[in-house]
């Protein structure tokens, strides 16, 4: 069973321990804002503040979106992290795969 939109917002807010005020704070909206989106249906947001939710919550706007129950949210997880991955420079990213070369061959 796929989460509405409303519903993915929540979980991810709660999840990291969020209220709506801070939500709202750290994506330049109001606290009433976010709570119409996370319960009128169907919301009605802008694309910029899909982005912006998505990454204060740590994930994509895709996975927010997609009603289909496709995309789960261990796939947008991995998008988002590839998506910071991206925008490190070459030595971080070459600390970040040998960390992962260790992580991997201990465990």
């Amino acid at each position: 069973m796929s989460s509405s939109f409303g519903q993915k917002i929540r979980d991810l807010r709660k999840a990291k321990g969020l209220t709506l005020d801070q939500l709202a704070t750290l994506t330049g909206s109001s606290k009433s804002y976010i709570w119409e989106l996370e319960n009128k249906n169907p919301p009605r947001p802008s694309a910029e503040k899909i982005v912006k939710i998505a990454e204060v919550l740590g994930t994509t706007s895709d996975y927010l979106m997609d009603a289909s129950g496709a995309e789960n949210k261990e796939s947008a997880d991995d998008l988002a992290f590839f998506r910071k991955y991206r925008t490190l420079d070459d030595s971080k990213k070459d600390t970040i795969r040998q960390m992962l070369d260790i992580i991997k061959n201990n465990g």
